[in-house]
């Protein structure tokens, strides 16, 4: 892989620049997605956990892999089977018979970056042991609770519920992940750049880190001084509303939801250069920010609807903000934003 200069350099490049050099990265790795892998740098620079949602073999593992290697992270991994237990998650603790003491020992959560693999292949108690994980930044163990390593990022695969020994994700946790990506298969020339390299593991081992944790937290604080207008929180308000009486819903976007949506289009506003957001960047990221949150009516279920597809009606019948027009400009220096 060709040198990249990294954003902690003495030239810090712009926000846009840092970012592409993020999913240059990864994508040197995961080849022919660049969508999906924007949208992953998206999520991890707005400090939320990534959703890859598809068939086995498509390069979900690797993603994780290339995000955590992109900018130097400590990385986990945690196989979901049937007979995994949540002490397997979170860590144990243990007599020590030497010292004649109990002494903790620190599950794979514990990384910077946590590969959940097949994730759903695990029975619900185990899928739980994630949640207080991913919503507070910290896990419980014998009745102490304990932080884990700032900008703490949960990368969880799935495969298709269809899909034999297979367990649905509840709704709680299902809305604790930011934004579901789905893969897919590669195009016919990103599929034969794979085969002549033999996959990703050599590009992996090639991957050297072209920015830092500690940097992607700063980007993450920047991005909380992009402008969002009355009118595009008015925009955010009537979507969510939309939902809540949508008759094909049972649940529609929840607070949170409506947090974690302005959280990405933020970001995605910073990566295009600009220091404000628009109602355009909420249509582009609207359905992997909310498609997973939002429950189908049973009635809307057995005919065969689709969340997604829900989304996308929501946003063509909704008005848009016709105000936008009063703020402009590009972001301004982020390197010396406060880390979160």
């Amino acid at each position: 892989m060709k040198a990249v200069t990294t954003v902690d350099s003495p030239q810090t490049p712009t926000f846009a620049d840092a970012f592409d050099h993020i999913c240059a990265a990864v994508s040197s790795v995961v080849r022919g997605k660049r969508p999906a892998v924007e949208l992953a740098v998206t999520a991890m620079i707005a400090g939320g956990h990534i959703l890859v949602d598809d068939v086995p073999g498509v390069g979900k593992t690797s993603l994780a892999k290339a995000l955590a290697g992109s900018i130097g992270a400590t990385f986990g991994r945690i196989q979901f089977t049937p007979d995994l237990l949540p002490a397997d998650v979170v860590g144990t603790t243990i007599w020590n018979q030497r010292d004649a003491t109990f002494e903790y020992r620190p599950g794979p959560i514990f990384a910077q970056v946590v590969l959940a693999d097949e994730i759903n292949r695990a029975a619900p108690k185990t899928q739980s042991a994630l949640l207080e994980a991913m919503a507070e930044h910290q896990v419980t163990t014998d009745g102490e609770s304990r932080p884990l390593p700032a900008g703490h990022l949960v990368i969880a695969t799935q495969n298709p519920l269809e899909h034999h020994g297979t367990y649905p994700l509840p709704e709680s946790q299902l809305d604790r992940f930011l934004v579901r990506i789905t893969l897919g298969y590669p195009d016919r020339e990103a599929e034969a750049d794979v085969l002549r390299t033999d996959g990703a593991d050599r590009t992996l081992a090639e991957l050297s880190a072209v920015t830092t944790p500690d940097t992607v937290r700063r980007m993450g604080a920047a991005c909380e001084r992009i402008t969002v207008t009355p009118a595009l929180t008015a925009y955010l308000l009537d979507l969510a509303a939309a939902s809540r009486n949508h008759p094909d819903l049972a649940l529609g976007i929840s607070p949170r939801a409506l947090l974690g949506l302005q959280r990405v289009i933020r970001v995605r506003a910073a990566a295009s250069g600009r220091s404000y957001a628009t109602a355009d960047d909420v249509k582009a990221v609207a359905v992997p920010v909310l498609a997973h949150r939002i429950v189908l009516s049973p009635v809307a279920g057995l005919a065969g609807h689709r969340t997604d597809a829900v989304i996308t009606a929501l946003l063509a019948t909704v008005a848009v903000p016709l105000d936008e027009s009063s703020v402009s400009g590009a972001l301004g220096s982020w390197s010396n934003g406060s880390s979160r």
